[in-house]
């Protein structure tokens, strides 16, 4: 089997307005997607989908088309889709960064290689290792009476999980997570996430003020330009910390390891440049004693069918203690898929069709696709 060619679709998803993102990094009202096709000789057909927020990743659709078709469509033209691990070397060696635009691709080749054999890719990593996925729902930096209402609204959903984005001033801060504890009441668990918006002083003193809101984690607390900065935090607070943007490659997550730095792993299909990246990543973590959680860059439903099959068949992913950000498709006014992901009631279940499991509505991509 060979690929013939790459065709890349850019896409703008705007999110519904009561679930418009507010934290320490702006507002966050819409998302920018571009979608892969990697075609082959034998007719079959891999989809994949790069996250294009600039402000989290460094990388838009215009960017990832260009590194496509300019530097990585004429390297992988006429090679065989099924040899991942060597295409994703590949890659690596033409572009040292774009990892959410090689990981489109990446996801692409696996789904080619479950449509090839006729197996969800869960299977092909191994098989499951857990039934179902526990997942948390992200609440907006809003105001506290808003965030209370959001939270209220997912445990209806079923969500036991909640996390509350932070990292604003430490009076908002607390007031808002004092809100939603009360709404939420004492079972549901809750956690934080600074998204880096907090120095480490603030970070310190917060936390240990929030620790009587009974949190069960503390999401990227300080700047991820300094991992010994975490280790300060992490040192002086009780509450678990993950790491998220601290942990973009292997060597970050080796150096956050070593440091003590977290407890957890936040690792992404798009910001490990790949579900093979992200697998890495959770190998470095249960090595040294951690766990990982999946992380969320609020992706559309091709990327989160990756998330599910990576969170499903990945030891080293400890969604039982914290519950994984697979929630994408809960944010956006429209799905571009067929059908729906199996998410509903707090979990994700397994996709049981071949490869990723997902096709794409293509009169629902034409509506959102952007003009040139």
């Amino acid at each position: 089997m060979k690929i013939t060619h790459i065709e890349t679709i850019p896409v703008l998803i705007p999110i519904k307005a009561r679930l418009i993102i507010h934290s320490s990094q702006g507002i966050h009202a819409s998302s920018p997607f571009l979608l892969v096709k990697i075609h082959t000789d034998a007719g079959i057909v891999g989809l994949g989908e790069a996250s294009c927020t600039p402000l989290w990743s460094g990388e838009d659709h215009v960017t990832a088309a260009h590194m496509i078709q300019r530097y990585l469509s004429p390297s992988l033209i006429g090679k065989d889709p099924r040899d991942i691990e060597a295409l994703s070397r590949q890659m690596d060696t033409l572009l040292p960064g774009n990892l959410f635009t090689k990981s489109a691709l990446e996801m692409a080749c696996w789904d080619i290689l479950g449509k090839a054999t006729g197996l969800p890719l869960y299977r092909l990593l191994g098989g499951a290792v857990r039934e179902r996925i526990p997942l948390k729902f992200s609440l907006s930096g809003a105001e506290p009476a808003r965030a209370a209402e959001l939270a209220i609204w997912a445990v209806s959903q079923g969500f036991q999980a909640v996390k509350v984005k932070v990292g604003t001033t430490p009076a908002e801060d607390m007031a808002r997570v004092g809100a939603v504890r009360e709404a939420i009441g004492p079972e549901i668990r809750l956690g934080v996430d600074a998204n880096g918006g907090w120095s480490v002083p603030d970070a310190i003193r917060t936390i240990r003020a929030l620790e009587a809101q009974n949190l069960f984690f503390v999401e990227q607390p300080v700047s991820a330009a300094d991992p010994i900065w975490m280790a300060e935090v992490r040192a002086k607070v009780s509450v678990p910390l993950i790491a998220d943007e601290s942990v973009f490659n292997l060597a970050q997550a080796l150096s956050v390891a070593r440091l003590r730095a977290a407890d957890v792993f936040s690792v992404y299909v798009g910001k490990g440049g790949g579900i093979g990246g992200a697998r890495k990543m959770a190998a470095v973590a249960e090595a040294a004693g951690l766990c990982c959680t999946v992380g969320s860059n609020l992706e559309l439903g091709i990327a989160s069918a990756a998330m599910i099959h990576l969170a499903i068949a990945t030891p080293g992913i400890g969604a039982e203690m914290f519950p994984c950000d697979i929630i994408g498709p809960f944010y956006y006014e429209a799905d571009l898929l067929t059908e729906p992901l199996p998410l509903s009631g707090g979990v994700a279940r397994p996709i049981e069709r071949p490869g990723l499991g997902v096709e794409l509505d293509e009169e629902k991509v034409a509506r959102f696709t952007l003009p040139g």
